[in-house]
């Protein structure tokens, strides 16, 4: 009897878990995760948006390793809004491979595929020239054949003409030296370098926060993907950078509009890099108060911090830590100053917040 009924019950363990096909073939989709999405909770900030983005990718078109179809789905598992394709010009190992000579193919292909998910993808390209110029991203391109120049400031001055929004790329590499050049000065001045890249990849570059800061340009944080997420960063949510957009509408027009306005915020491993106002206002519209009780000491509250972003901070040198989707309790100066420890205004620089948030 025992051994009749084994198999019966394992049979209906599998129907209950399975879809039988037929007799002979049961399906089990619970175990695919490819329709599944790691969403990342960011609240609004001030009526705005907060869309994750990615700006420099890179795809088999150029020196990446998978097809731009994966760079899609990849980024909407990961619980992005919008990522750039950012193949380099100059750089090709795969040409002989991939026919055709369209620089636009590999974005022509990813946005078949974000149109099909309702995904945001945005044409990009890389410029990819030694130092003292560097790499150079142009995002929101209309054609990237004519980029395609021998000399390297033609490149840029073709992507300005096309409108695009002009990013200068890991600065610190691959010389491990942060060096503003005399051309990339001349290029803020004249309107052709819009943001600059304060994380890329793995690597963090201080100085550029203060370039950012003083210059008024976007702070970008990017992966440079060429591999895969999964073989890059940590399985976790915000594993990976991202550039926070504080965008007035969910399309490819209001990220642009964000980031010509200088709406971003630079997020890589529980760090965040951008202007004090914005900055401010995340951290805001991220934690909630409830005073469970108050006296002349101060009072004991819950702040509950409703975002994925852990914040760090110190209060009259007491070491306070807000984890994400947690409610810690704690007691707190009725007024006070709180240093939030992983904010960064500037080089070393952690932004000040005036508590209780009004």
């Amino acid at each position: 009897m025992k051994k009749i009924l084994i198999p019966v019950l394992l049979l209906g363990s599998l129907s209950l878990s399975g879809q039988i096909r037929n007799d002979e073939v049961f399906e089990l989709p619970e175990m695919e995760i490819s329709d599944l999405r790691n969403d990342i909770r960011i609240p609004d900030v001030d009526g705005f948006h907060v869309l994750k983005c990615d700006f420099h990718t890179h795809t088999i078109f150029s020196d990446g390793r998978v097809w731009p179809t994966m760079r899609v789905d990849e980024a909407w598992k990961d619980g992005l809004d919008a990522i750039a394709i950012t193949d380099h010009i100059e750089v090709r190992p795969w040409k002989p491979f991939v026919s055709g000579g369209d620089l636009n193919s590999s974005f022509d292909i990813a946005k078949q595929r974000a149109d099909q998910i309702g995904f945001i993808v945005i044409k990009g390209i890389e410029i990819t020239r030694a130092k003292p110029l560097g790499h150079i991203n142009a995002l929101f391109i209309t054609d990237a054949n004519p980029i395609e120049t021998p000399e390297p400031l033609d490149a840029v001055n073709e992507a300005y003409r096309q409108g695009a929004f002009i990013m200068w790329n890991h600065p610190g590499w691959p010389d491990d030296r942060c060096t503003m050049y005399d051309v990339h000065e001349q290029l803020i001045k004249e309107g052709k370098i819009h943001g600059v890249e304060v994380f890329n990849s793995a690597e963090y570059y201080p100085k550029a926060i203060d370039w950012c800061r003083d210059l008024k340009l976007a702070f970008l944080a990017n992966s440079d993907i060429h591999s895969t997420t999964g073989d890059s960063y940590h399985p976790k949510p915000l594993g990976r950078p991202v550039t926070l957009v504080l965008a007035k509408e969910r399309s490819e027009a209001g990220i642009r509009e964000a980031m010509f306005a200088g709406r971003t915020i630079a997020l890589f491993d529980d760090l965040l890099a951008g202007p004090e106002a914005l900055l401010t206002g995340l951290v805001k519209a991220s934690i909630d108060r409830r005073v469970i009780s108050s006296d002349e000491q101060g009072e004991l509250v819950e702040l509950t911090n409703r975002s994925d972003i852990p914040f760090r901070g110190t209060v009259e040198g007491r070491s306070i830590s807000l984890p994400a989707g947690k409610t810690i309790r704690t007691r707190l100066p009725a007024r006070c100053t709180i240093k939030m420890k992983n904010c960064y205004t500037g080089n070393g620089q952690a932004l000040e917040i005036a508590y209780p948030f009004q």
